[in-house]
């Protein structure tokens, strides 16, 4: 197949720090430029790829981030090359899909990388059907608008070799680890209250650099940090994110919200870390409950403190054979090569539709 791969123009790909979406596109472009299929990756200057790389933008335009100008830029040339592409897979944000679903020619595929907000849901909406919708995960696919059919569910997946397996059961007496972003979604105040309660060391990468992060680490985080053992860093490489995973007791995932996949609770068990989490959204979908971490309700502070003085029963090669059999980046292209295939073939959704659910995310 011939396959143009659209990243957003925000960072390189892959991304030299933040950016799961950037990841993503990376292993899958590769993936597939492996498999012998002819891969086009559109992205911004600085990317590195096995497929052949088109740029719009010199360097990733990252101080305009969210630009409707920088985006329509990056995406319009991607769709002014449509008839070159048997199918087009966009990973932008609102403009991109909104182009190529009122665009003659080869169909497009999107993934819906992000929660369910109220704009998505009417774009979605008035661009359906013209768009091929693909979800990362059943919770995230249960909880769209009713009606609207998706064309799969392919979770995230991860390169194994780039994450070390630690081997040895975990005891009590390490540390724990949280990444996330400050926000009330990702719960860093609760992973600050676990450590504080069982005396626990705990290492955090938290990313607090807009406004609203700022705001809510001083006015939720802060007040929990008298008295903790702990260690802050706000950005990490690849490697040094694996290597913390690989030497942490626990990975804390407290999320206090309907999270459409997770990409950290699979980097963590790919290294034999235990996940620790909240059971929202994706996360029992992810997480084997006793096998591979522990499934606690949301706001069970006293629950995930127990769980994680169990996580020695946690076997880490069974989490490491969770990763490989479920939430691999071999699996996920394999996951796509066949969405793309029945997309090509005239097949709506493969024969499913979402069931629509109580609430939403955002």
């Amino acid at each position: 197949m011939r396959i143009l791969q659209m990243a957003p123009p925000w960072f390189a790909v892959p991304p030299a720090g933040y950016g799961g979406i950037e990841w993503i596109v990376s292993e899958l472009a590769d993936g597939l430029a492996d498999r012998g299929h002819d891969v086009t990756l559109l992205a911004s200057g600085g990317s590195r790829t096995s497929a052949v790389l088109w740029t719009v933008f010199d360097e990733p335009p990252s101080k305009q981030l969210g630009s409707a100008y920088h985006e329509l830029l990056h995406c319009s040339a991607g769709y002014r090359r449509r008839d070159e592409f048997d199918v087009i897979h966009d990973h932008s944000g609102l403009i991109g899909p909104a182009i190529g679903a009122f665009t003659d020619g080869p169909p497009v595929v999107h993934t819906l990388h992000g929660p369910w907000t109220e704009d998505f849901r009417r774009m979605y909406t008035a661009l359906a059907p013209r768009l091929r919708l693909v979800a990362i995960s059943q919770d995230q696919r249960d909880r769209a608008p009713e009606g609207l059919s998706i064309a799969g569910v392919v979770p995230n997946g991860i390169p194994l070799d780039r994450y070390p397996l630690r081997s040895e059961r975990r005891g009590t007496d390490g540390y724990l680890f949280f990444i996330g972003r400050a926000s009330r979604e990702k719960g860093p105040e609760v992973a600050v209250r676990c450590a504080k309660q069982l005396g626990r060391k705990l290492k955090m990468v938290v990313k607090v650099n807009e406004p609203p992060e700022e705001a809510y680490w001083r006015e939720a985080v802060e007040p929990h940090l008298d008295g903790v053992d702990i260690e802050i860093l706000d950005t990490v490489s690849t490697d040094e994110k694996a290597a913390m995973m690989a030497g942490a007791d626990a990975c804390l995932f407290p999320i206090q919200w309907a999270e459409p996949f997770g990409l950290v609770m699979v980097e963590s068990m790919a290294c034999g870390t235990p996940v620790v989490a909240f059971a929202n959204g994706a996360s029992p979908e992810v997480i084997v409950d006793g096998e591979t971490g522990f499934l606690l309700p949301e706001g069970d502070l006293d629950g995930l403190c127990d769980a994680v003085t169990r996580v020695g029963d946690i076997d880490p090669r069974a989490c490491r054979a969770r990763v490989q059999d479920h939430f691999s980046d071999a699996r996920m292209v394999e996951g796509y090569e066949r969405v793309y295939e029945r997309v090509l073939s005239g097949e709506e959704d493969g024969g499913d539709r979402p069931r629509p659910a109580a609430g939403h995310a955002g």
